[in-house]
């Protein structure tokens, strides 16, 4: 996994859930979306950032939260697509 991609992906992160008053440790594998700690608000900007920052194209991929849901899936998918 490349850690300049995980190192901007967790950055991007903290800084949503700190937008939205959550002041608590990211851990690699927990829930952003499911467990309701980022909205669907959050969602999109995420998945307009991993548009800019990393090239993807989401319409391109069948959606599912699952793929988005954590910092450990989200770095999955950009390495995937890159």
């Amino acid at each position: 996994m490349n850690l300049e991609v995980f190192d901007t992906l967790r950055a991007h992160l903290h800084e949503a859930l700190q937008q939205h008053g959550d002041t608590q440790e990211l851990a690699n594998d927990d829930s952003l979306f499911l467990s309701g700690r980022l909205d669907s608000f959050a969602m999109m900007s995420l998945i307009l950032f991993l548009e800019t920052a990393f090239a993807l194209t989401f319409s391109d991929l069948e959606f599912d939260v699952e793929k988005v849901d954590s910092l450990n899936a989200i770095a999955a998918l950009v390495n995937a697509k890159s």
